[in-house]
């Protein structure tokens, strides 16, 4: 029995579950069920103006995006479905700060609330380094469905990786 990686912190009757799901191969019906809608967000510039907005609609006062990007290098395996960075550079005798975000290409193709729970999540970082109380409030005042989206991503990708499985074992 394969472990399920992106579910390791649930209880085993929720694990058990999926796994009687990807069974059936019935995971990606019920999330596609769930989950119709897809985005427009196609490149890195569309990506920009998505983010842009809804940091500019929750988050006005933070300090400004350099940088947004779909990033193919980030790993998925490792946890790193996002990232947010703060680049420091002197420019002119003044401490110039740039902020990236970079977002798994995998959300390229991902339905439209998994992409947008993941630019909240980054978004949040920008003010709450750790992932602690007030970091889950803020993702929740920008994604009031933040929670079940994010347990509803972990179960997209492990369908993701069911599906990788069982065309490695045909």
């Amino acid at each position: 029995m394969q472990p399920l990686k992106y579910l390791g912190g649930y209880p085993p009757e929720v694990q058990a579950r999926v796994r009687e799901l990807i069974a059936q191969d019935r995971l990606g019906t019920v999330l596609s069920a769930k989950y119709a809608d897809a985005h427009a967000v196609r490149n890195d510039g569309q990506l920009y103006t998505y983010v842009q907005a809804l940091k500019d609609r929750h988050m006005r006062k933070a300090a400004p995006l350099g940088k947004v990007v779909f990033d193919g290098k980030l790993q998925v395996m490792k946890h790193a479905l996002g990232t947010h960075t703060t680049i420091s550079r002197v420019h002119g005798g003044r401490l110039k700060a740039s902020r990236e975000i970079r977002i798994a290409s995998v959300f390229r193709d991902a339905p439209a609330d998994f992409l947008r729970m993941i630019v909240v999540h980054e978004l949040a970082h920008m003010k709450e380094a750790e992932h602690n109380k007030a970091f889950y409030q803020l993702c929740t005042h920008m994604e009031p469905d933040y929670h079940q989206l994010e347990f509803d991503l972990r179960l997209y990708l492990t369908h993701l990786d069911a599906m990788r499985e069982q065309v490695r074992s045909d």
